[in-house]
């Protein structure tokens, strides 16, 4: 059958997921909305994924898929858990502390942080490590900007996790006084999915930890047909506990960062524009690309709509409407005369009627 791997879709996937992943990870640094902070995290991730496809690890951006499933999905609803208990407040600016409040969501959200980050033993560590390697092998370059975004990853999931839930509280008394540990409802989702963003890792662990790779075995037969040209090398144990050892190093060190900053100094980030630095804003207002995408397209496309507006709308199409309506008006206005309430009217109406059609029926 034909392979469904080219050359010219690797490159798109390196190049796209790469740049997805890099740019989407340095906006998410800067957002204060706790459910922001995972939605750019999650777009981040999926650049993960396409890298993986790229380098033509099927397996390993399945396997990817898979974990990210558990531990993103452990946090967006560990998110809504400490929505609940903050009155609907989703700055992370104004929560802080809420470990001692909400000690089942503390700890899950715990769980789904190690994972995100790549931490042994939980799962993330076991697909991040896999996709790391694939794609060292495949270029230093790619592995060095990938080893870079997972850095980025550690730092800004560090940071909100040490602003919602250490410190002193920074919200309302209100919201202060309504805190409260989530009902069962949404803390018995939160421990199965803690449970699996642990051990969701073992189901593919690589021959370097002393597993077989059980998930990409699995998945052999499904992409058997595409396996003629896919790059599947495999990097030597050494390789791999090298990058194992750089990425949990990495990670220790985006913690320590964020530590410092967001715990021993107490940093809160700020909240007028004009105390944050260019960088700062540049990342928060997502490299401008929204104001570049509404000044290139939206703005030309407006006004490019209100000249037709004016062309056809109102000087052609709208007169041939009126026109309709004002000629049913006005014809409605004549006939509406024939209805005179006189009986003898109608009478000679019907009379002269008849008188017409005999008429026209003997002469023609």
């Amino acid at each position: 059958s034909t392979p469904l791997y080219s050359s010219a879709a690797s490159d798109v996937y390196k190049r796209q997921g790469a740049i997805t992943a890099l740019i989407a990870a340095s906006i998410a640094i800067v957002q204060n909305d706790i459910k922001k902070v995972l939605a750019y995290s999650t777009v981040s991730q999926l650049g993960y994924m396409f890298v993986a496809v790229g380098v033509g690890a099927y397996s390993t951006g399945m396997f990817h898929l898979i974990t990210h499933a558990f531990f993103k999905a452990l946090l967006f609803l560990g998110a809504g858990s400490v929505i609940h208990a903050m009155s609907g407040e989703q700055d992370i600016r104004r929560m802080g502390g809420l470990k001692k409040n909400l000690p089942i969501t503390y700890l899950t959200f715990l769980a789904g942080v190690l994972a995100i980050v790549g931490l042994p033993p939980f799962s993330g560590f076991f697909s991040k490590d896999e996709l790391l390697a694939k794609v060292f092998e495949h270029s230093v370059l790619l592995a060095v900007v990938m080893g870079i975004t997972f850095m980025m990853t550690a730092f800004y999931i560090f940071r909100m996790f040490f602003l919602v839930f250490f410190g002193n509280f920074r919200g309302s008394e209100k919201q202060k006084s309504h805190l409260h540990e989530s009902p069962a409802v949404m803390t018995v989702p939160l421990i199965v999915l803690a449970v699996l963003a642990f051990a969701g890792g073992f189901i593919n662990i690589p021959e370097t930890l002393f597993g077989h790779h059980a998930l990409a075995n699995f998945l052999e037969p499904v992409l058997r047909p595409s396996l003629a040209i896919i790059y599947s090398e495999t990097p030597s144990h050494a390789t791999e506990y090298m990058l194992m050892g750089l990425a949990i190093a990495g990670t220790l060190a985006m913690f320590a960062v964020a530590y410092s900053r967001y715990l021993t100094k107490s940093h809160v980030p700020a909240t007028s524009e004009k105390e944050q630095s260019f960088l700062y804003r540049l990342s928060s207002r997502k490299g401008y690309i929204d104001e570049f995408y509404d000044m290139i397209i939206r703005k030309p496309l407006d006004w490019i709509s209100s000249v037709l507006s004016e062309l056809f709308d109102k000087n052609i199409f709208d007169r041939i409407v009126n026109s309709v309506g004002e000629l049913v008006i006005v014809g409605s206005g004549v006939a509406r005369l024939l209805q005179t309430g006189k009986l003898g009217f109608y009478l000679f109406i019907m009379v002269a009627g008849i008188t017409a059609i005999l008429f026209f029926n003997f002469m023609f």
